[in-house]
């Protein structure tokens, strides 16, 4: 796949991992449109930061970047979009996310996790699109209880709105796969974080709390374990991913079908550092690495939330001949490295 084959459609392109995505494809010289309503979840100047660094990228290697600003429920533009350009690639990654905000404001995901999710695969349909890579969540896994989560586990019971959406955005990405010959994949991230990350995430809050003296809400008593997956090795899966088209499974058993595979070209992986660690050990690595203690404030689990998540990730392992292996440790290091610099930080 070259450059001068099409373009690659990006949405979320001012997001954590979207951008990240977009600036290992620019270096690689792809012509990138990257679609961004630049919402005010959180700090919208940080978004626009990293557009800026986008820009940058742009100019230091040969790849090229349209950033077009709208919001994807407005179908009529995402069809201009389409019509006017050739699209070799969807990557979407635009969603509201967040399992907590899930609970007060669940109107905003029906919106922006399936309405626009079904404008985009839509439109990949009507203008005959061929290959649709999209972002799903390790919160599919909900209630189940055997870890490592694989991908060939049932994801029937999920406990929060924002991972039924996510459910919901897989099984309409198999229906157009079979009914359209879509080539998707479908990839569930897991606690992904690292510079440039989502302020509403653990590291930033977390970060931002033990700097200012202030108390870090820790939930279910500290008792949780969490797949912390660096940022550059999400990338990195995402970014083979495109250039290994999803296929049909020819061993395929209607009798015993496995959730992961498909009799249409369509696959999903998990995309986690398949080392889970505890909350107050990951506290332990940030205070150390910010040489200052945080001041915890032990309460009982939120809904929605639950107690482990940890990847399996041996089918990616298979499909790209790449999994995620940086540790927490050298994760931080880079992360408050960024942190210290992006606000200035003095310790």
């Amino acid at each position: 796949m070259k450059s001068e084959d099409g373009k690659i459609l990006i949405t979320g392109v001012a997001g954590f991992v979207g951008a990240a995505l977009c600036k290992r494809l620019l270096e690689n010289k792809e012509s990138v449109i990257g679609i961004d309503n630049l919402n005010s979840y959180y700090d919208k100047n940080l978004k626009l930061d990293r557009l800026e660094n986008l820009q940058c990228v742009v100019k230091e290697n040969e790849g090229k970047l349209k950033f077009i600003d709208f919001d994807l429920i407005e179908n009529k533009l995402i069809e201009k979009i389409f019509s006017e350009n050739k699209i070799k690639l969807v990557i979407h990654l635009a969603a509201q996310a967040g399992v907590r905000y899930s609970l007060t404001n669940p109107r905003e995901y029906i919106k922006s996790n399936i309405d626009s999710f079904f404008n985009v695969i839509e439109n990949c349909r009507k203008f005959k699109i061929l290959d649709f890579i999209f972002a799903s969540s390790s919160s599919v896994y909900g209630g189940n209880k055997k870890i490592p989560y694989q991908e060939n586990a049932p994801v029937d019971h999920p406990i929060s709105l924002y991972a039924a959406t996510k459910k919901s955005n897989e099984l309409i990405a198999h229906t157009y796969s079979h009914l359209y010959g879509l080539r998707v994949t479908g990839l569930r991230f897991f606690t992904v974080y690292g510079p440039w990350g989502r302020p509403d995430m653990a590291p930033m809050i977390f970060t931002n709390s033990i700097i200012n003296g202030k108390p870090i809400d820790i939930y279910n008593f500290g008792n949780m374990k969490r797949d912390f997956t660096y940022i550059d090795d999400v990338v990195e899966g995402i970014f083979r991913c495109c250039y290994k088209q999803s296929s049909v499974d020819k061993n395929f058993d209607f009798l015993k079908p496995n959730p992961s595979t498909s009799f249409a070209p369509f696959r999903v992986f998990n995309i986690g550092n398949s080392s889970p660690v505890g909350l107050l050990k990951f506290i332990e690595i940030l205070e150390n690495e910010l040489g200052k203690k945080a001041i915890r404030n032990l309460k009982p689990i939120q809904p929605g939330d639950v107690n482990v998540t940890y990847s399996d990730n041996s089918k990616l392992k298979e499909w790209i001949n790449f999994k995620p292996s940086t540790s927490l440790e050298d994760g931080i290091k880079r992360f408050i490295f960024w942190y210290k610099n992006y606000y200035q930080i003095k310790i």
